[in-house]
């Protein structure tokens, strides 16, 4: 949640804060702000809005200021107003705060502060860290590294922060707890932000701090970074980064969603190059060959994960147990921790993320590690906190992921999940070589296949514009479809904002079939593998009752064909990899609904891409 952006060196400050805002605007777009530092004097423009609103508050072209920050909030504490846009100030005006993340005792701390005479003028607990700050500063005579590091020891929540101090011009301090934060290394120059898009244009090297960690920036030097626990200076290592400024870019896509539901079948290719030797007859994944043991020896798996992330582990949950004959359980990590789980260190768990930073399924990895489990991570960003906080893992290579509604991360994650599953299952000898040597061979296949379904596109836009405007829709599926029906449901929720609930098939006559009539349309999924006669039984339930069906099906399918009013073919592939396609014609559904809506599809309100607040 939030994104920031931080600036020293000998560019001109505005323009590429105002820049990194708009590649980091998909973290949150209620409000938007910026503090720029010259002749003694810092300049704040905030406002609600986005961060467009923002850039047209002044003429940032004639601002020549080289040290600035910036912010573009998600709104946790205080509605989206320009009193509560960051950046904030303390009440004296010498220090200017950014803050991703949420500060949990906020108002314990706002009332010793107002003891001591402090004013605020926001409902944001970021207000109140900055003014405890200053206090700490003011009370001990710290100079500001020291001044925050006292400060955060008194705080309880989850911190990325950038503290400018009108007193010491030639610095910048930044610390990191939960939310993530990068150093851009230039020559002679920083920049500070939320991930490394902001900066990719300018240097490819990057500082990742670790929780627990401030750093003190000055712009002549390299950056000391110390923990704030222990007070002591500590070595940091620089990393490279293989990101390019045309993944971050809509590259002629109108938005971010749709270029990156057509960028899945490269997606899918990349996350298994590399790691699926199908002359060869191997998978070679590093986590899991380094640790196969765990895998081998583990008599349960969990899976931990959140939204689209959890639907991904679903598909997983069917895969595994299919192929490795090992129990699965699926878990909301926003969930996990609080109803006391029984975890051992038998057991082996899988945290999902996209982003890799997501706060629950963080919380999570800490429960599953204190309780002696194996943690092994799959995400999509490099030098994530998830990526550094499990005990091994393997990156899906979507590449970036802008949309706020996530596509390509949930193709990827089967992706990776079904090799991890193929390459335990040969060990275990769950599955024959005949077994193992169909599947990957099929798994290989499956981009062009994505690619024939892509091809659907104009059919599934004359869908949309009959269904655009229902207020509901259910989503039905079966097996390992079930989870692509639940996805489905989400993806036209989040986008379009009308009401959709995605279900197993069988279980519509408990409950759903109450709501179906003649505006009520109906999703299946409805390929030929599996419980195909019975989905098709669901469907003339359906029907009986007047409701509206569209069908994903297989490539030939006739038998729906004569029963569903929209029918989309998708081709045929094994059952275990049919979400990979069966998902692409619901993506692409939501996608031009929301459209034909005039919704910001990329910018759906009140979400985030990584959620990095519990």
């Amino acid at each position: 949640m939030c994104g920031i952006v931080g600036y020293m060196g000998h560019r001109k400050a505005a323009p590429l804060v105002l820049k990194g805002l708009q590649r980091l605007e998909y973290r949150g777009y209620d409000s938007a702000g910026m503090a720029l530092y010259e002749n003694q004097v810092v300049s704040l423009y905030k406002t609600q809005g986005k961060v467009a609103d923002l850039a047209a508050l002044s003429n940032f072209k004639d601002a020549n200021q080289s040290i600035g920050m910036g912010h573009t909030r998600w709104a946790t504490h205080g509605v989206p107003s320009d009193a509560n846009a960051h950046p904030h100030s303390s009440n004296s005006g010498e220090l200017t705060l950014i803050h991703n993340g949420i500060i949990e005792n906020y108002e314990a701390l706002k009332k010793l502060l107002v003891g001591k005479g402090y004013v605020f003028h926001s409902d944001t607990d970021t207000e109140v860290l900055v003014n405890l700050i200053e206090e700490v500063q003011k009370s001990h005579q710290y100079q500001l590294g020291k001044a925050l590091q006292v400060a955060l020891s008194q705080v309880v929540g989850a911190y990325a922060i950038v503290v400018f101090d009108t007193k010491k011009t030639d610095e910048l301090v930044v610390a990191k707890l939960g939310s993530p934060l990068a150093i851009g290394m230039g020559d002679h120059e920083y920049f500070i932000a939320s991930d490394a898009s902001p900066f990719i244009e300018y240097t490819n090297k990057a500082v990742y701090l670790e929780d627990h960690q401030l750093a003190i920036i000055k712009q002549d030097r390299p950056p000391k970074i110390l923990s704030i626990a222990t007070d002591t200076f500590t070595d940091y290592y620089i990393q490279e980064l293989e990101l390019s400024l045309d993944a971050i870019e809509k590259g002629g896509y109108k938005h971010f969603m749709l270029k990156e539901i057509y960028e899945q079948p490269r997606a899918i290719k990349d996350t298994y190059r590399g790691r699926l030797l199908v002359e060869e007859g191997l998978i070679k994944m590093a986590g899991v060959e380094e640790h196969l043991d765990k895998f081998l020896n583990t008599k349960r798996i969990i899976i931990v994960a959140c939204g689209t992330s959890w639907h991904a582990g679903l598909v997983a949950e069917y895969i595994l147990e299919d192929l490795v004959r090992i129990p699965v359980e699926v878990e909301y990590a926003s969930e996990f921790k609080y109803r006391n789980p029984v975890i051992s260190n038998q057991d082996v768990v899988i945290a999902i993320s996209q982003s890799g930073e997501t706060a629950d399924t963080l919380a999570a990895i800490k429960l599953a590690k204190e309780k002696g489990a194996f943690v092994f991570g799959v995400c999509n960003v490099v030098g994530s906190t998830i990526s550094r906080a499990t005990d091994a893992g393997a990156y899906t290579h979507a590449g970036p992921e802008i949309g706020v509604a996530s596509t390509k991360a949930f193709t990827t994650q089967i992706t990776v999940m079904s090799l991890m599953a193929l390459r335990i299952a040969m060990a275990k000898e769950s599955i024959s070589v005949a077994q193992f040597k169909e599947i990957v061979n099929e798994l290989e296949l499956i981009p062009q296949k994505v690619e024939i379904a892509l091809l659907l596109n104009q059919r599934i836009l004359e869908i949309a514009h009959t269904y655009k405007t229902k207020h509901n829709c259910l989503y039905l599926g079966r097996g390992v479809n079930f989870p692509v029906a639940l996805e489905g449901a989400l993806k036209l929720k989040e986008i379009s904002y009308i009401h959709a609930e995605g279900y197993p098939a069988a279980e519509m006559k408990h409950g759903p079939i109450a709501l179906i009539d003649e505006n009520m349309p109906v999703i299946v999924v409805a390929i030929n593998k599996g419980y195909y006669d019975k989905t098709v039984s669901n469907i003339q339930e359906i029907i009986s009752r007047k409701g509206k069906i569209i069908a994903i099906v297989t490539e030939g399918d006739t038998t729906v064909k004569e029963l569903a009013d929209h029918v989309i073919e998708v081709p045929e592939t094994m059952e275990c990899f049919s979400p990979l396609l069966t998902t692409i014609p619901l993506q692409l559904l939501s996608y031009h609904i929301a459209v034909l809506l005039n919704k910001n599809v990329d910018q759906p309100r009140n979400l985030a891409k990584s959620v990095t607040v519990e």
